[in-house]
């Protein structure tokens, strides 16, 4: 049995990690009310730029446009949007699995990270890093999330990459949050929309023309995901970091409440001692 410095110590310990807990539980759950209020006010509007996108597509017919060609290339280009520290549970690991787990060839994989666990994570696991942005998860903006895709189109255009994944969390509530793998190109068109319209003979027209049209929504539609993957991200992150701390806290509640039970067992029992010691000495003295 533990002796009652050493619990003592034990105690002192796990008091001092559990003011840091519920410190950082304090700080995750005032930044994601920000970064919650932020990911509501603008996951609409990338859900429809998404569900237009593919709309257009489908009533289009067979557009000749480079970004929407089939490369020969087998080499996918996948952005992972995961945070720059740790302590938020399985948050990063999860989206991590999203690429570990699928059926891609690990040679055939670029990876564009966005965060630095998820960017040494998959480098551990030997898959190439092709680029990192670490920096734009501080303070995500839509600006950075242009750049990304003028690269990764020219890319595209170039037939160097043949498709674009994007893994990241889906912020659903304070509570859930759900890794998600979107194919953003070539854009994955339902082949039913695409035979409800042919049997309709409703078709897009284009104006001035499909191929400058086209030129402006697709960047303006992949910088759009990616820019609302970074905001649903960030609001992911604060809430598993929150629940994080909040279990650890709980949990070295608990741990304070056991180790205080097994003090006041250990200093009963030397007391106990103590005055048995005692009673046996002054017996053998009367």
């Amino acid at each position: 049995m533990a002796s009652m410095r050493d619990i003592k110590r034990r105690r002192t310990s796990i008091s001092s990690t559990q003011q840091i807990t519920k410190a950082m539980k304090l700080v995750s759950t005032v930044k994601l009310q920000k970064a919650k209020t932020h990911a509501e006010e603008t996951t609409p509007y990338f859900n429809h730029t998404y569900s237009t996108v593919c709309s257009i597509l489908a009533k289009a017919g067979t557009v000749n446009h480079p970004y929407l060609q089939k490369s020969e290339s087998q080499k996918k280009a996948v952005i992972t949007i995961t945070s720059n520290r740790g302590l938020a549970g399985g948050y990063n690991s999860n989206v991590v699995k999203l690429i570990t787990g699928s059926d891609f060839a690990k040679e055939d994989v670029l990876i564009y990270a966005i965060g630095k666990k998820g960017e040494e994570a998959l480098a551990h696991r030997d898959y190439e890093i092709a680029a990192e942005y670490n920096d734009v998860m501080e303070a995500p903006a839509y600006m950075d999330a242009q750049a990304i895709c003028t690269e990764l189109l020219k890319m595209y255009s170039a037939g160097e990459i043949g498709e674009i994944y994007l893994a990241y969390t889906h912020f659903k509530n304070t509570v859930v949050h759900v890794p998600t793998l979107l194919k953003l190109l070539p854009v994955e068109v339902d082949e039913a929309d695409i035979e409800e319209q042919k049997s309709s003979n409703l078709m897009m027209n284009f104006e001035p023309n499909e191929e400058e049209a086209l030129s402006l929504i697709i960047p303006k539609y992949i910088s759009s995901m990616i820019y609302g993957a970074l905001i649903e991200a960030v609001a992911s992150e604060n809430g598993a970091r929150m629940q994080a701390m909040d279990s650890a806290t709980s949990n070295a509640e608990d741990m304070i409440s056991d180790l205080t039970l097994k003090y006041n067992r250990a200093r009963q029992g030397s007391i106990t001692q103590e005055l048995t010691e005692i009673i046996a000495g002054a017996e053998a003295l009367a």
